[in-house]
């Protein structure tokens, strides 16, 4: 049966196209167009609102001073307390997502998330086991570095399809606009999620794994002596000298001297972030060592990362919490 409904546009500028009435008009909503459905609804938005332009205003501003008190309380927080703050915005980043796409049926999103969530899971179990398995830190640091390079190549392809999309390229191939910009933003969610995701949860695996090897310690000091053909990392034997070229991998001689399994040290700053030295805390010259700039942590991507970290996992928070101070006061 089709449903009908009456939409009362009398009195409000907006037009939208349906012309101005004396009477309530009828419309057949399954003979309209999606554009038609979008004007109609639009229309009784604002014939609904009119008139309570100062409860909005009072809306904005409950909205904007929440938003002010709540990113001081979360620099205050971060400050004080990085390691409560870094574990509760992982899990925030971790299920908020699963809320939401599962409220709207996106399967497609709750299909990769199973997967990456399982895998990560019996990743991040065996790197937090003691005493810890000789194979283990390699495992880890291969998953992650895995996840970060097709997390990277799913956001450029994300980006550049959003580009190409932008510039009309999409009509030569006849997509169209809004499939093609889909599709893109889609992609670019996707690497820049799992990228953050996976990038946190290596870092806590990285100070499970090297606080049980015991060469590493969160005070700095180490705990073992260090010789000089062990890697501080895994705390295996290096196999291959300096000047030689591995044929699984390399070795990595640091500034300060100590050297590292090709792996380890690449998981240890790039996936694991961490910026020095695993033995002597000696600073990481990471434009000598890598490349590739997407290799080297800096400022930019930081920024980058912080952002999406606090739109995913603490936007949705604060957006719950300021409908609460509406409900209550009675605003609508």
């Amino acid at each position: 049966m089709a449903g009908v409904f009456d939409v009362e546009v009398d009195g409000v500028e907006h037009d939208h196209g349906l012309g101005h009435h004396d009477e309530p008009q009828q419309f057949d909503v399954s003979k309209l167009s999606p554009e038609e459905k979008w004007r109609v609804e639009h229309a009784r938005m604002h014939a609904k609102h009119k008139g309570h332009e100062a409860m909005h205003a009072e809306m904005v501003l409950i909205l904007i001073v929440t938003l002010v008190v709540a990113q001081l309380v979360l620099v205050q927080w971060k400050q004080r307390h990085p390691k409560s703050y870094n574990l509760v915005t992982l899990f925030q980043m971790w299920v908020v997502p699963l809320y939401f796409t599962t409220k709207l049926h996106w399967w497609r999103f709750l299909s990769t998330w199973f997967i990456f969530s399982v895998i990560t899971a019996y990743v991040s179990y065996r790197a937090t086991r003691k005493p810890l398995a000789c194979t283990t830190p390699r495992l880890v640091y291969k998953w992650f570095l895995l996840l970060y390079k097709i997390s990277y190549a799913t956001g450029i392809v994300g980006y550049t399809v959003v580009m190409f999309t932008l510039f009309g390229i999409n009509l030569i191939f006849r997509i169209k606009p809004e499939d093609a910009m889909d599709f893109g933003v889609s992609l670019l969610f996707y690497g820049l999620y799992y990228g953050v995701l996976g990038r946190d949860f290596a870092e806590m695996c990285a100070d499970f794994m090297a606080s049980t090897v015991g060469y590493y310690s969160a005070s700095g000091m180490p705990t073992k002596h260090l010789s000089d053909d062990i890697c501080a990392v895994c705390g295996q034997p290096i196999l291959v000298d300096v000047s030689e070229e591995g044929i699984i991998e390399n070795t990595y001689r640091l500034s300060c001297n100590h050297v590292f399994h090709e792996f380890c040290i690449r998981g240890w700053c790039i996936v694991g972030k961490k910026q020095m030295c695993p033995y002597c805390k000696e600073k990481v010259d990471l434009k000598r060592m890598f490349s590739n700039p997407w290799e080297r942590p800096h400022v930019m991507y930081g920024q980058l990362l912080d952002w999406l970290r606090y739109l995913v996992a603490w936007q949705p928070v604060i957006i719950g919490f300021v409908q609460g101070i509406n409900y209550i006061l009675g605003l609508e």
